[in-house]
C-alpha cells in the first residue's frame, strides 16, 4: 500500500494478489479505501456522508479525532498544507492512531518524505511498565541536510520565544491557536499553551522560568471583547489589546521579530 505514491492502484493490486496471495475480493475492498486522497475536510465529510466505514465503532472514533485535528489545524491556518491520504500505511505493531508523513515539494512534485510518525500508546509501556501515550516523530537528518543545501537554505539562528500565549478557563483552544497563527504571520516568535483547560499559575511560572518577555492571557472575558491582555513581563503592566492591534502593540513594546 506504501507504493500507492511511486505507482498506479492497479500496479499495486497485481503485486497484492499475485506475490502476496490476497484474493482478488480482498484486493478490491483494500482498494475501496486507500484510493481516497484529499483536501482534509472535504474529504473527511465526503467519506462520512457515504458512510464508507459502517457502524464500525473504531472507525467512529478515528474521525471524531480527525474532525478535531482538522478544525486545530484550521485555527492556525495550515491545513492548507495538510492532505488527507488513506494510503498511508505505517507499522501496526505499535501504533495505535494517528500516522503522518512530512512531504517537501517543489511546484507541483513531491521530492521526498523527510519526516513521519505518529501516536503510540503502548510502546513506551512495553519498557517502562506505565502507560504512557505518546505522539511522536522520526527525522530523516541527512535528507534534510540534502534539500536544505539543494535549496540553500539560510541556516541564521532565529530569535527565542517573544510571547506565550496562555488560556484561562476551557474550551479556548483554537482561539489560541488563531492568535499564535496572527503573530507568527508577523514574524513574532510565538508559543500557546495546547491544554484544553489551562490553569494560569503554571503558565506564568513557565513565562518567568523561560524569561519570556510578553505573556498574552485568554479567557472567556477576553474571547467575547475579541481582546487578549498583554502583560509586560518586564515593565510589570497589563493592557487589554484588540485582536487586530496585537502585532502593532507588541512590537511597539519592543518585541523582537524573528528575521
Amino acid at each position: 500500500i506504501d507504493k500507492l505514491d511511486k505507482s498506479p492502484w492497479e500496479d499495486v493490486k497485481k503485486e497484492m494478489v499475485e506475490e502476496k496471495g490476497l484474493s482478488i475480493e480482498s484486493a478490491d475492498r483494500i482498494g475501496t479505501f486507500v484510493t481516497f486522497h484529499g483536501p482534509p475536510i472535504e474529504l473527511w465529510e465526503e467519506l462520512s456522508n457515504s458512510k464508507l466505514f459502517g457502524d464500525n465503532k473504531d472507525a467512529s472514533v478515528a474521525m471524531e479525532e480527525l474532525k478535531t485535528l482538522f478544525k486545530y489545524l484550521e485555527a492556525i491556518d495550515t491545513l492548507k498544507f495538510i492532505e488527507f491520504d488513506l494510503s498511508l500505511a505505517r507499522g501496526l505493531t505499535y501504533y495505535t492512531g494517528l500516522i503522518y508523513e512530512c512531504v517537501v515539494i517543489d511546484g507541483d512534485a513531491k521530492i521526498g518524505s523527510i519526516a513521519a510518525g505518529g501516536r503510540y500508546d503502548n510502546l513506551v509501556g512495553m519498557f517502562s511498565g506505565m502507560t504512557t501515550p505518546c505522539v511522536g516523530v522520526s527525522i530523516g537528518i541527512e535528507r534534510v541536510f540534502t534539500i536544505m543545501e539543494a535549496k540553500k537554505v539560510d541556516h541564521a539562528k532565529r530569535s527565542s520565544v517573544q510571547v506565550f500565549v496562555a488560556g484561562v478557563g476551557p474550551d479556548l483552544l483554537p482561539f489560541r491557536m488563531k492568535i499564535a497563527q496572527i503573530l507568527w504571520k508577523c514574524d513574532i516568535p510565538t508559543e500557546f499553551n495546547h491544554q484544553l483547560a489551562p490553569k494560569l499559575k503554571p503558565q506564568l511560572t513557565e513565562v518567568l522560568e523561560r524569561n519570556i518577555p510578553f505573556m498574552l492571557i485568554v479567557g472567556e472575558e477576553e474571547f467575547r471583547a475579541d481582546s487578549v491582555r498583554i502583560k509586560d513581563m518586564g515593565r510589570r503592566t497589563e493592557d487589554l489589546v484588540k485582536i487586530g492591534d496585537i502585532a502593532g502593540f507588541l512590537v511597539g513594546k519592543g518585541c523582537l521579530l524573528a528575521r
